[in-house]
């Protein structure tokens, strides 16, 4: 075993003095990075967390059908699920859609793939960026091999390989993110307030994509509070400046969004809906179930916390990266337990903090040095294998049947027609009928038909309501998988 580790580190050493040998490692990471993304990049939007793509998705087809209006984005969903009032006009104001209106101008302007198949490859797109970032300031911070190894784990843990493949603004606010931490990083070592500037209109556009992204904030307010202390940071006229490119241009869209509040959904059940926040099961699920079983795979813990155990004063970026994940989870409790594609937004500083993990163990005198880094093997082997089985139940197609009922649908009813899409709520299906409507029976049926319904469809023989509208009105198709009722 000695020999085949002093055989191995023969190799390294070898690889080490290629000159640039960085970039030619990057650029196959990012090959590889983008090959396993490519995974069922053909599936329709009926995977893991459908609903939220489905309704990121449809934002995009409206604009791909009516035209690119981003300060009145609208989706397919007319219900009142979302907000509790009537949406006639489907307005959907969740995320400033800049994401959307790129994901239609290729849709429209390069019609070799499908809409589904755009949104994928501009996630990917913006995910390959995002380790390109982690890349440049890993290796400014602590050197290319540190780079490296954190662009690497952003790029191949299962759980964020998923994530950053889906039809969601998530992947490119990242980017963003990303890209305002490396501007930033530049302003500390040249001090030239451009890219202090540069690194707020980053940080703003990411914030208006997903306002969770203000956690990331904390890298700056971090930096600046040890460097100049309270008291001086409000008499810093480029620091001013710089909070209000990052905050103004989010106020005004919030500002402006309250024009249209029944196209704003449900949003404060998010922080502590059911009072989750720091009860046991928060641990559980946040730290275990999530941190530990979904996203490091168990064995992923041990460079995590030797990650963990090797942060130093001279780590302000990590620290500071750290502390805002967990103010994010914390801040946006239920949201976190409830969903796990909530946790892509910490993803970043789990893999700065693995990179920390990795190197320590690799190159520390803390025990045996051979037998440490079999465990650090081991270990990234199993946490891998581990959060690749769990992350594959992610692309699993659980009620394919709502596809074909959505062609039927497409087939069968005129392109304005309205259409009740069964499906408890779920925006899943009523999507695949490219139709403006429902996904539930949220009203008496004749007050539905009243306001404009005209087709049922539903892939659940046994739902009450579906046995009573197949023999109250009439049956326009019926297999064994679906029905299409006309409702007038």
């Amino acid at each position: 075993m000695q020999r085949i580790i002093k055989l191995l580190n023969k190799y390294i050493d070898q690889i080490k003095r290629i000159n640039n040998i960085e970039y030619i490692i990057l650029s196959l990471m990012l090959t590889l990075g983008l090959i396993v993304r490519l995974y069922k990049i053909n599936s329709p939007i009926a995977d893991w967390h459908s609903f939220r793509q489905a309704d990121t998705a449809s934002v995009t087809r409206t604009f791909v059908d009516k035209g690119i209006n981003i300060f009145i984005p609208k989706y397919h969903d007319v219900s009142r699920v979302q907000s509790g009032l009537p949406n006639p006009q489907g307005y959907r104001f969740v995320e400033f859609p800049l994401y959307n209106a790129i994901h239609a101008i290729l849709v429209k302007n390069a019609p070799i793939f499908t809409l589904e198949v755009w949104g994928r490859l501009l996630s990917i797109f913006s995910a390959l960026l995002t380790s390109f970032f982690i890349f440049l300031i890993g290796k400014k911070l602590y050197g290319k091999w540190y780079g490296l190894t954190a662009s690497f784990f952003y790029l191949i843990l299962p759980f964020n390989i998923y994530f950053t493949r889906t039809v969601l603004p998530e992947p490119m606010a990242i980017m963003f993110a990303l890209a305002s931490l490396w501007f930033f990083l530049i302003y500390t070592e040249k001090s030239k307030v451009f890219y202090l500037y540069l690194s707020s209109l980053s940080l703003s556009f990411g914030i208006l994509i997903k306002p969770y992204v203000i956690f990331y904030g904390v890298v700056l307010v971090y930096y600046f509070y040890n460097k100049f202390g309270i008291r001086n940071l409000i008499r810093k006229k480029d620091l001013i400046i710089s909070l209000l490119i990052i905050l103004l241009p989010f106020i005004a869209w919030r500002i402006w969004m309250q024009h249209f509040p029944e196209g704003i959904p449900f949003w404060k059940w998010t922080f502590n809906g059911d009072g989750i926040r720091f009860r046991p099961a928060f641990w559980r699920w946040i730290f275990g179930e999530r941190l530990g079983y979904l996203i490091l795979g168990i064995w992923g813990l041990v460079p995590f916390i030797f990650g963990i155990l090797s942060l130093k004063k001279k780590d302000w970026l990590l620290i500071a990266s750290l502390i805002g994940s967990f103010l994010y989870v914390a801040t946006f409790a239920t949201a976190n337990v409830r969903h796990d594609y909530y946790q892509v937004l910490v993803i970043p500083a789990l893999c700065f903090t693995l990179a920390s993990g990795v190197l320590t163990m690799w190159n520390g005198n803390y025990f045996n040095k051979i037998v440490c880094r079999l465990i650090l093997i081991l270990s990234l082997f199993l946490a891998l294998l581990i959060g690749a089985t769990e992350a594959r139940e992610f692309y699993k197609i659980n009620r394919p049947e709502i596809v074909s009922a959505g062609e039927a649908v497409d087939r069968l009813t005129a392109k304005n027609s309205l259409v009740i899409a069964a499906y408890n709520g779920d925006t899943a299906f009523l999507y695949q009928t490219k139709r403006l409507g429902w996904p539930v029976v949220e009203l008496p049926i004749n007050e539905l038909i009243q306001e404009g319904a005209e087709y049922y469809a539903s892939v659940n023989f046994n739902d009450p309501q579906t046995q009573e509208f197949m023999e109250k009105f009439d049956v326009i198709e019926k297999t064994d998988k679906y029905v299409v009722i006309k409702l007038k």
